[in-house]
């Protein structure tokens, strides 16, 4: 009897890891692209809008007289063709934001602009600049948002910083509700907190880095209960992306509790970062309580260890930062010499309140 032979079946070839990985990337990237392509044809076409409305009210006086009636009428009739996005709030703000650029571009309402705003068309107006420099780099979540900060220098320090760090609409609302712009320009003088409006935040040196306070807010520790170093240090690698966006630009992780030994006894510095921008080590030493000379002294300590046995002759030198509940600036300036890299920064657990960070502000820069 003759056996019938089996069909030799092959394996499926495996997919290329490597190769799989690039083209999967390659998709997300055109998502990410055709997306933000939508974004800013958004953008563009609602300040668009915003400058026909304003061309339209400013034709005659009678018209701008019942200009409120017209944008509801308008309303009324896009909501009706195009659905959501042009109720009579949303076409205020298309107005307001053509406004606010148009100045800000240098223009003025002449009727040179409402001329160009009537012979224009949408194709002329979306031939958009190169990438490296858009007319608009954000989406229209976050114009709206910042439309609503209502001190131009804010205003740009946040549209600059988002822009530069991609930050997320969530990101940009965490930063202002932490009161970013006020922790950063107390730390600086007049022509720092211009700067800060003018080009966000730059990083040349180690003094940029510093905001008070540090908010933790995002490590879900109560500022009433009991925590020890330990559960800080915890939570903060638990949320290690947020808290290095919290400390700045440009930082990478590089260990916990870092040891390193001399004369037969061990250290550990609590936490190691790297700057890319700085070109340095920063150490950070975790204090719960109020700042104490001997913390000063120990941080003294691993910054000249770091110095003089980790870093090498091309980088900069190592920066010290102490995270303590409450400083002492008396303590700090008697203790450290005036050129000591080293910083002592307070961190709380809640979000500040940006009344009294702006009042602050006001103070100092009044003081300056």
């Amino acid at each position: 009897m003759r056996m019938s032979k089996k069909p030799v079946t092959t394996a499926a070839p495996s997919a290329d890891p490597m190769l799989y990985g690039q083209l999967r990337e390659l998709i997300l990237s055109a998502r990410v692209s055709v997306a933000r392509g939508v974004d800013l044809i958004q953008v563009r076409t609602n300040f668009e809008i915003g400058r026909h409305i304003v061309a339209h009210e400013q034709v005659g006086a009678e018209r701008a007289a019942y200009g409120q009636e017209v944008l509801k009428e308008l309303a009324r009739r896009l909501s009706a063709e195009f659905g959501r996005g042009f109720s009579l709030t949303s076409l205020k703000l298309m107005r307001q934001f053509f406004l606010l650029y148009a100045d800000r571009k240098g223009q003025t309402r002449s009727d040179e602009l409402i001329a160009s705003a009537i012979g224009q068309t949408l194709s002329d107006q979306f031939q958009f600049p190169t990438q490296a420099s858009p007319p608009f780099a954000l989406s229209w979540s976050h114009y709206v948002f910042l439309l609503g900060v209502k001190n131009t220098e804010e205003r740009c320090f946040y549209e600059l910083e988002a822009r530069n760090q991609s930050w997320t609409l969530v990101e940009l609302k965490r930063q202002f509700d932490t009161g970013l712009y006020e922790r950063l320009a107390l730390s600086r003088d007049k022509i720092g907190i211009r700067r800060l409006a003018q080009e966000g935040q730059v990083l040349e040196q180690p003094s940029d880095l510093l905001k008070e306070p540090l908010v933790l807010e995002f490590l879900g520790l109560q500022e009433q209960a009991h925590y020890s170093e330990s559960d800080l240090e915890a939570a903060i690698i638990n949320e290690i992306g947020r808290f290095l966006l919290e400390l700045d630009k440009g930082f990478l992780f590089e260990a916990r509790q870092k040891r390193f030994s001399f004369d037969g006894e061990h250290f550990f510095v609590d936490l190691v970062f790297y700057n890319r921008l700085l070109r340095c080590y920063v150490l950070v030493d975790l204090k719960l309580g109020k700042l104490t000379h001997q913390d000063l002294g120990q941080m003294q300590m691993y910054v000249n260890y770091f110095d003089r046995h980790v870093r090498r002759e091309d980088e900069h030198a190592t920066i010290g930062m102490v995270l303590c509940k409450k400083k002492n600036e008396a303590l700090v300036e008697i203790t450290l010499p005036r050129d000591a890299n080293i910083h002592a920064q307070e961190y709380q657990l809640y979000l500040p309140s940006k009344q009294e960070l702006q009042r602050k502000l006001a103070e100092w820069t009044g003081r300056a």
